[in-house]
């Protein structure tokens, strides 16, 4: 059974879309076959992998899902890439009925080829966070090293724990990722030792640093892996990989 990890974070600037592409090249890397889904109409992970955002959302069009699927500069890792047009996020927006069960049954249908599936979210947690959740087997959640770490936490949690019960149980916790990780600040490991106490096992041993390498990769159409593959982020991907790989 292939894993479907939601990344998900209802705030902008944690490293969401970051630690989509980039956990999908490692996994891809490390010999995974890998399909990275971008659900955020801001197409930030299709732009970040060198391909163009389509026209109409594979997920709403009446065909196969391997029909959209395109291959990246990684051997292994494939991309569905994102729509900016307003009617298909309506579209996938719809949670409820039989559009939720629409949606998985296309999702199920088009990804037994891989092993592992990865859905970038938007930076919410509206209508189409919580398909995604319905459609995943985890959720995986970046946090920022930063005082708001844990301001509106609580209502993402909420938002996963109905769709963990409305999933009867097929969507489980993954994991917590600190990210922009500065050692050399204090609120850096104050913030680090209230989310592992608050959260306990749930939090990766990983952490991501802060690592211009991160950000100037999207701009040139690569992952970490491809751009800058000795850097710190580079590094921490890879870490974080393995520690996935090791919960199976």
């Amino acid at each position: 059974m292939n894993k479907i990890l939601c990344v998900a974070n209802q705030k902008g600037g944690v490293g969401k879309t970051t630690t989509a592409v980039n956990l999908s090249a490692a996994l891809a890397l490390a010999g995974q076959r890998v399909l990275l889904i971008d659900m955020d109409p801001q197409c930030n992970a299709t732009s970040a992998l060198g391909c163009r955002p389509t026209d109409g959302h594979p997920l709403v069009r009446n065909q196969p899902i391997r029909d959209s699927i395109v291959e990246t500069e990684i051997a292994d890792l494939h991309l569905l890439p994102g729509s900016r047009t307003f009617h298909d996020v309506d579209q996938l927006a719809h949670t409820d009925g039989p559009e939720a069960d629409r949606l998985r049954q296309h999702l199920d249908d088009g990804l037994h080829a891989y092993q592992y599936v990865l859905l970038d979210c938007p930076p919410s947690i509206g209508t189409l966070t919580q398909a995604a959740l319905a459609a995943s087997t985890e959720v995986l959640m970046p946090i920022q090293c930063e005082y708001f770490a844990m301001e509106g936490l609580t209502q993402l949690i909420q938002v996963i724990r109905r769709a963990i019960h409305q999933t009867d149980g097929r969507l489980t916790f993954g994991g917590i990722l600190l990210t922009m990780y500065d050692p050399g600040l204090e609120l850096t490991h104050e913030v680090d030792q209230e989310v592992r106490e608050f959260f306990g096992d749930i939090v990766f041993d990983t952490v991501v640093p802060r690592d211009v390498s991160l950000s100037e990769a999207p701009s040139h159409g690569q992952s970490v892996f491809e751009y800058s593959p000795r850097s710190r982020g580079a590094f921490a991907y890879t870490q974080l990989c393995m520690e996935v790989l090791e919960r199976e």
